[in-house]
């Protein structure tokens, strides 16, 4: 039922973007409504993106354009799920507190950024460029995203194609997963209280739909993506795999003796992942989540992932040099 909702909502936005590629082709700009409720006028084809977050950078990178701006999530780190292609974009602060003063020196011509972190800030960037801010959380957004910037940039063409593939993939993936096990996991930030995503966020979902069971289950309505969930909780529904991101050397979490108890620890199946499991929003990052779960759950099944690999075949040769 869910890979249904998905194709129809995939078949919606062709037909909307096939309507409206011709007239976009030949408009200086475009007006669209983002995440916050507001309508922007953006140029047609900007030639100066800014990232506050990797969603633009994903998307961009997958058409075969470089932004010229983008944040981080890890201090030093450039993701390999973009091929480290961030190194070469101007570096204006950690996705949270972005450096405003180093994105005016960008001269962007659009602003590409996650909702929750820079709706305080609007009325700066607003002043600098055109200003979209997305929410980026949940599978649900994901094809809408996509496919809204990729029209924007001038290739909605090869966004439908990118939202088309994916949905392909994710079910042929859950077609090939074993259907007589659903290993029960979370995806978390470590700390001394770690944070879980719930099934409808982006990452989530992908692990949900290959068969895996999430302790940290749905959504309340009008909820956050996520909930803190204690060691004890944890323990209480013992996940057999956890996925837990990688921000740092700091594990506080390995601490706790508590840690020790859970299955997912005891039969090490504790996978340290990378940005993509965070910022999964976007073309490149969700097919690699795909496959890496895929794996992680199903070891016998799914063979290992090369980030890098996977990520080249997406991103056009072109913009790899």
């Amino acid at each position: 039922m869910a890979n249904a909702r998905g194709l129809a909502t995939l078949f919606s936005l062709i037909a909307i973007l096939a309507t409206g590629s011709a007239s976009a082709e030949d408009a200086k700009t475009l007006t669209v409504t983002d995440d916050r409720g507001v309508a922007v006028t953006v140029p047609a084809q900007p030639k100066r993106i800014a990232s506050i977050s990797y969603f633009a950078d994903d998307v961009a990178l997958a058409l075969g354009i470089k932004p010229v701006a983008s944040t981080y999530m890890t201090a030093g780190r450039q993701p390999d799920f973009l091929l480290g292609l961030t190194s070469g974009m101007k570096q204006i602060g950690q996705r949270a507190k972005p450096n405003l003063e180093l994105l005016s020196e960008a001269k962007p011509d659009l602003i590409v950024a996650i909702r929750r972190y820079t709706v305080g800030n609007a009325p700066q960037l607003e002043k600098m460029a055109p200003y979209l801010a997305y929410n980026m959380e949940l599978l649900d957004g994901s094809d809408r995203e996509i496919a809204e910037l990729s029209k924007i940039l001038g290739k909605p063409e090869r966004g439908v194609q990118l939202n088309k593939e994916f949905r392909e993939h994710l079910a042929d993936f859950t077609a090939r997963a074993p259907k007589d096990v659903h290993p029960r996991f979370a995806i978390m930030w470590g700390g001394e209280t770690p944070f879980a995503f719930h099934t409808e966020n982006t990452a989530a979902s992908i692990v949900a739909a290959i068969g895996g069971n999430n302790i940290a289950g749905e959504m309340t309505p009008g909820g956050e993506f996520g909930i803190d969930l204690s060691l004890e909780t944890m323990l209480e529904k013992d996940p057999e795999v956890l996925f837990i991101y990688d921000s740092g050397p700091d594990r506080p979490h390995e601490n706790n003796p508590i840690w020790q108890e859970l299955s997912a620890v005891k039969n090490k199946r504790v996978f340290y992942v990378g940005d993509q499991w965070v910022e999964t929003n976007g073309p490149i990052a969700r097919e690699i989540v795909l496959r890496e779960a895929a794996h992680y759950l199903y070891p016998d099944v799914f063979p290992a992932v090369d980030v890098k690999a996977e990520a080249a075949r997406i991103i056009p040769a072109e913009v790899q040099k």
